[in-house]
């Protein structure tokens, strides 16, 4: 098996039988593991009867780690990367020792491996394989608003935490209160659940149903098509300055040649 100077190491996302024989290999074989949380790795260290040392690599220490990971690598050592679940990189820390050691020349390679997205995504049915994934929603009310507006016509899918989610559903709700969701949680330990409803009753669950772990959800892209929606964001934005159906039939007809009584039947029931 060819050798790297850098390895890339998925660890489970819950069920620890999910790491694979590769990954207990390259973790055993290298001189040094690179962790977010070292308690964390030791666990599965342990478990695994791999008696490697560790190093913590987090996001509050990337940059100042980078002349000792170098350091130790041009000295012939062998390091792995690991993250506290997942593979590291996807909504983890990684990128920035893995761009100067590309540019340095240092060989890295990847293992694959567990991945919550992949996980989630391989039991929701789906229209089609296209798919977005924005990471970590952003904090304000605001801008997850503006995101679930952005991607009303992809299926779309984030990662939130068990005290956010609640609040999350419901501005999601409030933007697109017809909108299907998936949500998954505690994926492959004793306790997974995935709900697939509506966003009313998938909200109206989780308001019941106190959870812990951290979730990944899916919005499911709407059933209208594109058209009719760009003509209800531009009416919407008329009507917030204050026109009427009547003007807005009118300016969109001529504008973008649009059906003037289609607007305004639009217009008219988006006013009731």
């Amino acid at each position: 098996m060819k050798e790297f100077d850098f390895y890339i190491v998925p660890t489970p996302i819950g069920n620890l039988g999910d790491i694979t024989f590769r990954a207990i290999e390259v973790l055993k074989s290298v001189d040094l593991i690179a962790c977010e949380d070292s308690r964390v790795t030791q666990k599965l260290l342990n478990h695994f009867n791999i008696s490697t040392k560790c190093v913590s690599y987090h996001k509050y220490n990337e940059k100042e780690r980078i002349s000792q990971i170098v350091n130790y690598l041009e000295s012939g050592k062998k390091m792995a990367l690991v993250s506290d679940a997942g593979t590291p990189l996807i909504c983890d820390p990684g990128s920035v020792i893995v761009k100067e050691l590309r540019e340095r020349g240092f060989s890295i390679t990847s293992l694959p491996g567990a991945n919550a997205v992949v996980t989630f995504l391989s039991q929701v049915s789906r229209e089609d394989e296209k798919f977005s994934f924005v990471g970590f929603l952003p904090k304000t009310q605001s801008q997850i608003e503006d995101l679930v507006n952005k991607y009303e016509h992809e299926d779309f899918l984030f990662y939130e935490s068990p005290n956010r989610i609640v609040n999350t559903l419901k501005v999601i709700q409030s933007v697109r209160p017809q909108a299907k969701v998936a949500v998954g949680r505690e994926l492959t330990k004793v306790f997974e659940e995935v709900v697939v409803d509506s966003v009313e009753n998938v909200t109206e669950y989780f308001e019941n149903n106190i959870s812990k772990g951290e979730f990944v959800v899916m919005v499911f892209r709407s059933e209208k098509n594109q058209e009719d929606a760009e003509i209800e964001n531009k009416i919407k934005l008329l009507q917030d300055k204050g026109f009427s159906a009547k003007d807005i039939s009118v300016i969109l007809s001529e504008l973008y040649n649009i059906n003037k009584n289609k607007v305004y039947k639009i217009a008219i029931g988006k006013q009731m």
